[in-house]
């Protein structure tokens, strides 16, 4: 099998539009969804957004996020119902008209027949100039628009699509690690020094610290990142065992001192 060439990593953004989301009568599985799917190409979910269906909210969004270089998934709202305003507030927000796209006409004409009209062609009013994503389920497309994605709220519409997305124009990159050890009866405070120093002399790595609360409370320090990760915590055990900080390895109960 040709291995793939690797790709610079991306950014992505994550935007959630639904207001049953926001009231409690759905659960988001996105976030956790598109976390690994752009994680397993060695790419990063960056931020993640929760919006309501509300135009002003979206459009003033929208706006921002347009002006940013992230590439940015954005799940629900672009059905025919009343309550449905994505592919306007992409519209305004981008400072296009509303406009009936010719092959969305054509994909929901040739899916509903006479039944597309009145109601079901308004799926077909996008943004001018966007492109459209094929739906490989019922073949109603979502569609792209500055650096955006713009895909259906059903997971089963919009991860097949995503993926379609990810495949075709971003690639893989160097896999993200992370390594790190578990500190015990250590206060969080104390490793401020740990951490700057340390941070400072492998700026291209991510060093975390991530308290774990209740019965076999700990502090999970380590790194993050594409390379080097040996060298780092090399140089992190070398640090702890020269302040005098127990640790024990992430991946063994061996106490050290």
């Amino acid at each position: 099998m040709t291995k793939r060439p690797l790709r610079p990593p991306i950014a992505f953004g994550l935007i959630v539009i639904g207001d049953e989301i926001l009231k409690g009568s759905r659960v988001d599985a996105h976030l956790s969804a598109f976390k690994g799917m752009t994680g397993e190409r060695g790419h990063e979910l960056a931020w993640h957004w929760l919006l309501p269906d509300d135009p002003e909210v979206l459009v003033a969004h929208l706006r921002f996020s347009m002006g940013r270089p992230d590439p940015v998934f954005v799940c629900g709202g672009i059905g025919a119902t009343p309550d449905d305003h994505t592919r306007a507030c992409a519209a305004t927000a981008a400072g296009l008209e509303l406009v009936r796209h010719p092959e969305a006409k054509a994909l929901l004409e040739e899916k509903f027949g006479a039944e597309a009209y009145p109601n079901r062609i308004l799926m077909a009013d996008l943004p001018a100039g966007c492109e459209l994503i094929p739906n490989p389920i019922n073949r109603i497309p979502g569609f792209s628009l500055r650096g955006h994605w713009f895909l259906p709220g059903f997971p089963q519409m919009a991860w097949p699509m995503a993926h379609w997305v990810l495949e075709r124009f971003y690639g893989v990159s160097e896999p993200v690690q992370e390594r790190a050890f578990a500190l015990f009866e250590t206060p969080e405070s104390s490793l401020i020094p740990v951490m700057r120093d340390l941070g400072d002399r492998f700026p291209d790595l991510k060093l975390f610290s991530l308290p774990h609360m209740g019965e076999n409370a700990h502090i999970r320090l380590g790194f993050r990142g594409r390379s080097g990760i040996e060298e780092a915590m090399h140089a992190l055990r070398e640090r702890l065992e020269r302040d005098s900080i127990p640790y024990r390895e992430a991946e063994s109960d061996a106490l050290r001192a």
